[in-house]
């Protein structure tokens, strides 16, 4: 992990972590996000990926190592207190409230500052504009890249400094895919670090600063997003030969 300059936004060190007893996904798995930076992890499915989000938000328990926000230890403390000290995380699945409104989706956001409604609806327009001529929708009746859209913008209600986004393209058509990825680094590029989770390995690699590999619950590589995408390594055992870029 890094020991120069500030700590990072957000941190995990060898984390050990799983869903039942005595069985761990994450062995020791590290990972760390820098202020601005964009960070993504790929790897083969049942690698840990998406268990090493829901771990750092808060959602599985640690069973070894920690996890630290803006240097400060974080470890175990449940998610809603997590979303108190600003990260925002976007699950998989589940994550919209079909039966309600796109405005009534984004005062969920919100629900704890009810007065920041309109400015934080604002904000989040500017990067979602199709979810402002979409208010009066139900989030049920819109397309799976659209939900996506309008997940993300609920979790920057909130107004993180950190995001974690777990796997935010899986189920899209290959354009609402280009979309989210371009949503992505909007977000970024307004002041948010992102922790990205993602099956589209060549995609995340090309937009972010740096990526983990992870394999079997542990970290296989890591380094800049295109150093990665380039790694004869890489290409070869998590990416395949047809993503060669040239």
């Amino acid at each position: 992990m890094t020991t120069n300059g500030p700590p990072p936004v957000l941190a995990a060190d060898a984390v050990t972590a799983g869903y039942l007893p005595g069985v761990d996904v994450l062995r020791g798995c590290s990972v760390e996000v820098r202020d601005g930076e964009l960070v993504g992890v790929i790897g083969p499915n049942g690698a840990g990926k998406s268990t090493l989000a829901k771990t750092v938000f808060g959602l599985l328990r640690v069973r070894a190592g920690t996890v630290r926000l803006y240097g400060e230890d974080v470890t175990n403390r449940p998610a809603h207190e997590m979303v108190r000290r600003g990260v925002g995380y976007v699950p998989q699945l589940q994550n919209v409230f079909p039966a309600l409104t796109v405005e009534e989706n984004l005062r969920m956001g919100v629900y704890l500052r009810p007065a920041a409604f309109a400015e934080r609806a604002e904000a989040v327009e500017e990067i979602f504009p199709v979810l402002a001529a979409r208010r009066s929708q139900k989030a049920g009746a819109m397309s799976g890249g659209e939900r996506q859209m309008l997940a993300m913008a609920r979790a920057l209600m909130t107004e993180p400094g950190v995001l974690l986004l777990d796997e935010p393209s899986a189920g899209l058509s290959p354009l609402y895919q280009d979309q989210v990825f371009e949503r992505v680094k909007e977000i970024n590029h307004a002041g948010v670090a992102v922790l990205m989770v993602e099956q589209n390995a060549r995609r995340c690699l090309q937009i972010c600063d740096r990526g983990y590999v992870l394999d079997q619950g542990r970290n296989a590589y890591t380094g800049g997003g295109l150093e990665l995408l380039h790694d004869e390594k890489v290409i070869e055992l998590y990416l395949g030969t047809l993503a060669r870029v040239r």
